[in-house]
Formats: structure tokens, sequence, C-alpha cells
């Protein structure tokens, strides 16, 4: 079968390597190119929801972690390319005794509803990741991914596989929408009302080498080590902004991050970064077919957890393509969506 992908961002290129690994022909089209938008950003903080008040959004991003791994390792090896990987876990500072008693019981809750496969647990901090003294919540189901390098190893192994990824190009057979912000701004649900908006991020990469250590989540903000000896820290939610660059927020969110983590004071600033992340209205990723366009689906709103997310929305939308089997969770459906026009 021929496949059409519109969009080269994480949902667009994981979905048409799952086709292209079915041994559908897959053509990605992108006028902005690979990973241009909210996904060649540089936080890559796969990091779970906490576990407890569960639902379908939880169990499936559960599952999306889970087979991160083996799924993220056949991309390089068959591409070439290094998405970055690595489940290095993340640890949470503690504020105060309720919180203790919050993480204590998301502990218990874990032990059932992570089916085993993780941990979420209260340990002593290390000496100086972040400062020692008290208690952290330590998970072992949070994984770091570099997002630009994940969309080049991506695209490295559509192409491996015999796919094509253009600026322009005729469709061929269905077509599969991934388009962002600017997709989610154009649908409309049966009210009438945008299926989605962009929400602004900003974030700071740091030469600062910490890459066997895991994530932090400080004061709101992820703190990510990569395997290059750089460290990202991020992210900004902005609804209102004037424009998509990086602007003072920037600096703003590197000082919070100094004083919370006072090791990361000195290291030098590689690059700021901003850009445009798609919200879908239900803030769940929006997967399925488009009412009223036959031969036409959705895969957008990946938001702040895409990446997490990218490998079982792949797995799903390519079941739905190639076979007509329909896993989507309710609360991801595009039933609502109205039907295009003209």
């Amino acid at each position: 079968m021929d496949v059409t992908i519109r969009g080269a961002g994480v949902f667009g290129l994981s979905c048409a390597w799952a086709l292209a690994r079915r041994g559908a022909r897959v053509r990605v089209i992108d006028p902005a190119g690979v990973g241009a938008g909210a996904s060649g950003g540089i936080v890559g903080a796969l990091a779970p929801h906490v576990p407890e008040q569960w639902n379908d959004k939880k169990a499936f991003q559960l599952d999306s972690l889970l087979m991160a791994e083996d799924w993220w390792a056949a991309v390089a090896e068959i591409g070439g390319g290094d998405p970055g990987y690595a489940r290095t876990g993340r640890l949470q500072p503690i504020a105060d005794n309720a919180a203790l008693e919050r993480a204590e019981a998301r502990g218990v809750e874990a032990r059932t509803l992570w089916r085993g496969a993780a941990t979420w647990e209260v340990i002593k901090a290390p000496a100086d990741w972040p400062p020692g003294g008290g208690r952290v919540i330590h998970d072992t189901l949070s994984a770091r991914i570099h997002p630009a390098r994940a969309c080049d190893a991506l695209a490295r192994a559509i192409r491996a596989l015999g796919g094509s990824i253009d600026t322009d190009a005729p469709e061929r057979g269905p077509v599969l929408h991934a388009t962002g912000w600017q997709g989610l701004a154009e649908m409309r649900d049966d009210r009438g009302r945008p299926a989605g908006a962009p929400i602004k991020g900003q974030a700071v990469l740091l030469d600062l080498d910490r890459r066997d250590a895991p994530q932090l989540y400080v004061d709101g903000l992820h703190v990510v080590p990569h395997g290059d000896g750089t460290t990202a820290i991020g992210s900004t939610s902005e609804r209102e902004f004037d424009h998509d660059h990086t602007d003072v927020l920037a600096e703003d969110l590197l000082e919070r991050a100094r004083a919370a983590l006072p090791v990361l004071t000195g290291a030098p600033v590689l690059r700021r970064w901003a850009g445009l992340r798609p919200r879908a209205r239900s803030r769940a990723p929006l997967m399925g077919t488009w009412p009223g366009r036959p031969g036409n689906f959705i895969a957008n709103g990946g938001f702040k957890i895409g990446f997490g997310m990218a490998p079982k929305v792949a797995e799903t939308m390519a079941d739905l393509i190639l076979e007509g089997t329909d896993r989507i969770p309710e609360a991801f459906r595009t039933d609502t969506l109205a039907p295009r026009r003209g």
C-alpha cells in the first residue's frame, strides 16, 4: 500500500516508520522539512504522568514508554542515526510532609498500575543532583531522548526502508495528517471550535556533561542530561505570546533552574530555543479517521508528551490504516471533528 504522511514532526515520522516497517510505501511531505517545528526542540523528557486517578491517557502513555526502548533501538539499527534515547529515570525533590505522603501513596499505586515494569519510590537525595539533605521521588520509568536527533534518526530509518521525505510531492494512497498546531487550528469540532491551539515553549541548552545522571523535575522544570554531554532545561508554557521566537522568559527559566540546582551555575549556554507546540482541546493526542473525508487520517496534538506517546501512536495508526483495526482510546478520538469542506 502507498501511504502519504503530511508533517515531518515526531508524530508524522513515527507513523511513517511504523507503516514502512510493515511494508507500506511511505511518502512524507513537509514544506519546512524534518523536525522544523516543535519536534526539533532540545528538552526530550519522556516522563510519565503520576500513578493515580488512572485513565485511558495514562494507560496509553505507560504502554508507549514501556515499548520505547526496543522501538527506538530498531530505528537506530535500521537507519544508523542516534535518537539519544536512554531510560535513565528521574528524581523529584519533595517539598514538605504533605508532598511526602502523596509521593509514598503514589508509590503504592505504581506497584499495581505500572504492572511491575517500573518503580516509583522515595529515596534520600544524592549529594549534588539535586542538592542532598532531603527526600526525592525516584521513578525508573522516565527516559530521555534528543528531539532533533530523534527526528533525524527516524528520517534515516524511513529512507533506509525505501520511503521518501519531500517538501512537496503528489499524494498517493491514504493520507495521514500530522501537521502540528497549524493543522489543529484549521480543524473544527462539531461546535465550530478549533480542534486545538499552539502553546509556546522555551528552553535552554547548557554545556554541562551529566550524561549518566537521571533527569530532574525541580520547581516545575525538566532538567535533562543528554548523552552528548549537554543538559537541557525546559520549558515554559505560554498561551499568549507576540511571536514564537526566544525572549526574556528563557533567561528567567535559567535563573529558576540555577536557584534550584546550583551545579548549573557557570555552565555556558549553548542555545536558547523556542517553538509552538500543538495542544488539542482534549489535552490528549487526536487520532483516527477524518470525519467526512474517506481515506484521510489524523494524528496530532502531542503537546508536551508527543515523543513519549509517539511509539504507541505510530503503531496504533498503522493498525488502523493498514488493517482497519481501531484501538484508539475514547478520549483520543476524532469523532467530534466536523467534516472538512472543500
